[in-house]
């Protein structure tokens, strides 16, 4: 008998060898070839399709913006289904916080459980009756049957298939049952499941649009339940039925879905439904290359959220794990990356989560906030954690406009500004990075200077903000013989008690208006000019230095 090819849609070719007469159908099986060619013709309709057992994994995020990317970009459709046929793990809790993560990350859907759609229900537990009346269809045309196979049937089926060194596939006798036999349970009230007739011989192949031709034999498989004995359908059942019916074109979604495509594409052929074109994104792994799990860290976009991060910062960082504009550019706005993303840049392998990366990255877009929006940010923060009494004042802002390029999360703004507000000068003078500085006669620079702030001299400059501090500070080096590093160093210890900082000219006027202007609560440990210079003046030099070489005569342990 000549084989026939039968071509449906652009997105699906099937060549059936041989034809098997119908009087035998639907005992014997056919040896056929799926294949799945993509294409581009005809609107983009794309989905993503989250549990709501859980939080919004950073990986489901990503998903979800390639998806979105990807019909942005072509002008398409961005659906948002919601698959809670889980009904002991879903909550309404979980499917809020989802839809809460996406909404904050800015992933506008076009359709979806909220904002209805011309394909609705959008979420499967209120799609049931759809899937029934598919599985009805199935079972007319001979696709699927009833099992009626108890649990302990099919255990020894998979005991008997170890023995055997086969594969764990169903191999009862329902798939060839007769009528009279069917009948029989049928009137003892036996209870049974559909199961979907895979045939013996045969492959699938799909045109992967990240990984390229995929291929599975069918023998493999062995015949699967598409609707359980209680009547709910399964999940590879109920994902074509929603995807056929509400015309996704584009199925881009997780690796871990791939082996669930040789179902998938058996129940679109056999309901006659065209195949959307396929797209498995690899894993995100942590730096281990292990799975991304909580055991690595924050994994939820909920948890990346109250840390303070930016959601145009974690779009952009999620774009850019596993994708590339083939450029060495890493910053990109939302709107770009609509402009740029292609799905065939999308990388097979997987991409490697790195915390630190993303907290830099955070840094980059917070920068690139308009300069109000920043500063106000800035000044609300430290006004709610009660450092000032006030959060629009011109300390404020300066304090912003000071610390803003060290600061890669908003929340790690307290923390800065408590730092500058802070003298340590004991603890820093005790440490290993001061012992240079005091060997360098830190304690004549430390003379000079409380002679300058004993006279009012250095007030009297720092009134003046950065002019008047650059001028004293020139005529102060010049007094000393000292200039560059040997100058700086030393008055940035003595006057902020830290070795490092932000600018030293601008954090010293700061430190000066501080305690002129009231802003600052004084519950913040606060130290003023005054507290400060007391305690240096108490700085015993010479029992300092005697310390110090003492410590570095005492030979290291072995």
């Amino acid at each position: 008998m000549a084989a026939s090819t039968l071509t449906g849609s652009p997105w699906m070719r099937i060549r059936l060898l041989p034809e098997v007469p119908s009087r035998l159908r639907p005992h014997l099986r056919r040896a056929f070839s799926v294949r799945a060619a993509s294409a581009d013709t005809g609107p983009v309709r794309v989905r993503f399709a989250p549990s709501p057992t859980g939080n919004l994994h950073v990986g489901g995020a990503r998903t979800a913006l390639f998806n979105y990317l990807f019909a942005r970009s072509r002008g398409g459709k961005f659906v948002l289904r919601i698959e809670d046929t889980d009904l002991e793990r879903s909550t309404k809790k979980s499917e809020e916080a989802v839809l809460s993560d996406l909404a904050w990350l800015g992933l506008d859907w076009d359709e979806g459980v909220d904002v209805g759609g011309e394909f609705g229900p959008y979420r499967q537990s209120e799609r049931n009756s759809l899937y029934k009346q598919y599985a009805e269809k199935l079972m007319e045309s001979g696709a699927v049957y009833r099992c009626f196979c108890s649990n302990e049937d099919l255990e020894q089926m998979k005991e008997t298939a170890k023995q055997m060194q086969l594969p764990p596939v169903y191999m009862g006798k329902w798939g060839t049952a007769s009528d009279t036999e069917i009948q029989q349970e049928l009137e003892k009230g036996t209870p049974y499941t559909y199961r979907f007739r895979v045939p013996k011989e045969g492959s699938l192949k799909i045109n992967d649009l990240i990984r390229g031709e995929v291929s599975w034999n069918l023998d493999t498989l062995g015949d699967f339940v598409i609707m359980r004995s209680n009547g709910q359908p399964v999940y590879n059942f109920c994902v074509t039925v929603d995807d056929a019916t509400m015309q996704i074109s584009h199925v881009i979604r997780a690796e871990e879905h791939l082996p669930n495509t040789l179902r998938q594409a058996l129940i679109y052929k056999a309901l006659g439904f065209p195949m959307p074109s396929f797209a498995h994104v690899s894993l995100i792994l942590a730096p281990d290359r292990s799975k991304l799990s909580k055991r690595h860290g924050a994994t939820s976009v909920g948890q990346y959220k109250e840390m303070g991060y930016l959601p145009q910062a974690m779009v952009n960082y999620l774009a850019l794990l596993g994708w590339g504009d083939g450029t060495e550019n890493e910053f990109f706005t939302i709107d770009d990356l609509v402009e740029k993303f292609t799905i065939n840049r999308v990388n097979k392998s997987g991409a490697v989560f790195d915390a630190v990366k993303l907290k830099w990255m955070n840094g980059q877009h917070l920068r690139s906030l308009p300069q109000d929006v920043l500063i106000k940010s800035f000044e609300d923060r430290w006004k709610d954690a009660g450092i000032l009494q006030e959060s629009e004042s011109s300390f404020a802002k300066e304090a912003a406009e000071l610390l803003k390029d060290g600061i890669d999360l908003i929340t790690d703004a307290d923390a800065a500004l408590l730092n500058l507000l802070s003298y340590p000068l004991h603890a820093t003078l005790s440490s290993d990075g001061a012992k240079p500085l005091v060997q360098d006669k830190l304690s004549e620079v430390a003379s000079g200077l409380i002679s300058a702030y004993d006279s009012g001299e250095l007030c009297q400059a720092l009134a003046e903000g950065r002019d008047g501090w650059q001028k004293w500070v020139k005529f102060f080096g010049k007094s000393l013989k000292r200039k560059g590093k040997s100058l700086f160093m030393p008055l940035r210890v003595l006057l902020t008690g830290k070795l490092h900082g932000p600018d030293m000219g601008g954090t010293v006027v700061l430190v000066h208006r501080a305690g002129t202007c009231g802003a600052v609560n004084q519950q913040s440990g606060f130290v003023n000019l005054d507290e400060r210079f007391r305690i240096l003046k108490e700085v015993d030099w010479e029992s300092l230095v005697k310390e110090q070489e003492a410590e570095s005569a005492v030979p290291a342990s072995p």
